[in-house]
């Protein structure tokens, strides 16, 4: 039985201020001036797969037509490039494909690709050669089973067959799994175990530390839960897997940081550096919508540990935001839920629409999952729980009238 945490009040999280975030920051705002212009500082071995990557990698899904994006980030030094054949019905496949002509072989691309627990080997196949006319390539490097919560998809026998013609067949070079559902930890011990992978691709943030949030607050009334993501990381790096994280924005509310944000780094330079700091992950992949967007982020490339004010801004985030974001690798709800909901893909759905702004993306994923939070909108007595105090059934049902009924407010008709 977990315990809820006890509301944090709002001065205890910023017992610091303003005036430490300041101070704090002004040894890299000298920093960055050095800097410009932006460029990608460290590139790292992807595991076993030998690989040399940017450890930023540019997420091709919230991307759509701007090719001068993309060789916006390949002329800043990132080499890394993901994508997925679901994207944009394809169209973020045929932006790279554009996009990196001329330079392939000196780029990493990856895709990914659903395959289901009854799926066959031919209908792979078909996938991903379909994935790679669309990109103008002959293999790509890493193929990646999508978004994995059902260890089933895992176990198909199907799947390792496709992997090993394919591989012989020159299409791809390494096998992946990727995934930031509740059943993660569960998927990733089976495929690591089962030697199925030579790269992860994980949602991993600075919400997952308990530690993180005990440096702010005094007063703790509840059972410090850590998900078990870094265990399997940890496991994943000494069987020398890849690791890479996705979803290090938590959210990426980033235009309400920006009063925070002064001496010259930001929030989403704080993030990634959390992330780096862990030394749990060789790379991270991040959607850059713009060139100014790819500029910022890059400043991050490079470190491997935190800066001294990194802890405040994470913080203040951690505060206005925290309460409507999942711990990856927590699988604490999914009992809760009678009508068998899988509230953390649910309120992935609502992340994509509601916090990154991009509601087509948003109701892509939820039609893929079959709307399942439609038995959330007309629950009376909802039962769902969530150790950290999500509310839960506010949250799922949101996201069935967002994502559900083609109206999103504040943001339209999608």
């Amino acid at each position: 039985m977990f315990a809820r945490m006890a509301p944090i009040d709002r001065r205890q999280f910023l017992r610091a201020g303003a005036a430490g975030l300041a101070a704090g920051m002004l040894p890299l705002a000298s920093a960055r001036a050095e800097q410009e212009p932006a460029r990608v500082r460290r590139y790292v071995r992807l595991g076993r797969t030998e690989l040399e990557v940017s450890d930023m990698g540019f997420g091709g899904s919230g991307i759509r037509d701007d090719e001068d994006v993309v060789r916006h980030a390949y002329d800043r030094g990132i080499t890394y490039f993901d994508t997925a054949e679901g994207y944009h019905g394809g169209g973020s496949e045929e932006l790279f494909g554009r996009a990196l002509q001329g330079v392939r072989d000196k780029v990493v691309i990856v895709t990914k690709m659903k395959a289901d627990a009854g799926e066959d080997r031919a209908s792979m196949m078909e996938s991903l050669e379909g994935s790679l006319r669309r990109l103008r390539t002959d293999w790509v490097d890493v193929c990646f089973n999508h978004a994995v919560n059902d260890v089933e998809r895992m176990k198909n026998p199907e799947w390792a067959e496709f992997l090993m013609r394919a591989r012989q067949q020159g299409k791809l070079r390494w096998r992946g799994m990727s995934g930031h559902g509740g059943r993660l930890v569960e998927c990733l011990d089976y495929a690591i175990d089962n030697d199925l992978v030579d790269v992860v691709l994980v949602g991993f943030n600075f919400g997952q530390d308990p530690a993180f949030h005990q440096r702010f607050t005094r007063d703790l009334d509840f059972v410090a839960i850590q998900p078990d993501l870094p265990r399997v990381l940890r496991k994943a790096r000494q069987k020398d897997i890849g690791v890479v994280a996705m979803k290090t924005l938590r959210g990426a509310k980033l235009n309400d940081m920006r009063p925070y944000e002064v001496g010259g780094a930001t929030f989403a330079q704080a993030a990634f550096r959390w992330v780096f700091s862990t030394g749990l992950v060789d790379s991270l992949v991040v959607t850059m919508r713009d060139r100014e967007r790819i500029d910022e982020y890059i400043q991050a490339s490079g470190w491997t540990r935190q800066a001294r004010a990194d802890d405040l801004l994470l913080a203040v985030y951690e505060r206005d935001h925290g309460g409507s974001q999942c711990r990856y690798g927590c699988s604490a709800c999914l009992s809760s839920c009678p009508a068998g909901v899988a509230i953390p893909d649910v309120l992935r759905t609502r992340m994509y629409a509601r916090d990154y702004g991009d509601p087509e993306l948003g109701r892509e994923e939820y039609a893929r999952q079959g709307a399942p939070a439609q038995a959330c909108i007309s629950c009376a007595e909802p039962t769902c729980a969530c150790p950290f105090g999500l509310p839960v059934s506010e949250l799922t049902r949101d996201a069935g009238l967002l994502l559900g009924r083609g109206v999103i407010p504040g943001l339209g008709r999608t």
